[in-house]
């Protein structure tokens, strides 16, 4: 059994929510990351998120190609060894796509997950 979630399960579905359909799973060749890029009308998400995941770091605003937006990335030790496996419990039965892109993130970057379990996530029993 997976330790007990940092993040309460409003705050991890959230997090995992926002990943799955707006993040990149990848890393800089050196380490992993995972990157959640948008636009700046959601400021107050971001905002939420540095004070609900304090390990990541958010970047910007930028402006770009007429774009406007904010980054925030988890890397390191934090990403390896907490985010990485509570994404794991949930992803799987959520997309596919989204599952493989961060199994591909895993593999390459040598992340032990623990086994998923087939009845749903652990840190919701």
């Amino acid at each position: 059994m997976n330790a007990p979630s940092p993040l309460n399960d409003f705050s991890l579905g959230v997090v995992v929510g926002l990943l799955v359909g707006e993040g990149h799973f990848g890393g800089d060749g050196r380490q992993p990351q995972v990157t959640l890029r948008m636009h700046t009308k959601h400021e107050r998400l971001f905002r939420w998120l540095e004070k609900t995941v304090p390990q990541g770091k958010l970047y910007g605003p930028y402006t770009h190609g007429g774009r406007s937006y904010f980054q925030w990335m988890v890397r390191g030790d934090y990403l390896r060894n907490t985010l990485a496996p509570l994404i794991a419990d949930c992803i799987t039965d959520l997309d596919g796509h989204a599952a493989s892109r961060f199994q591909a993130m895993c593999e390459r970057y040598a992340i032990s997950l623990p086994i998923a379990s087939t009845s749903g996530p652990s840190h919701l029993t």
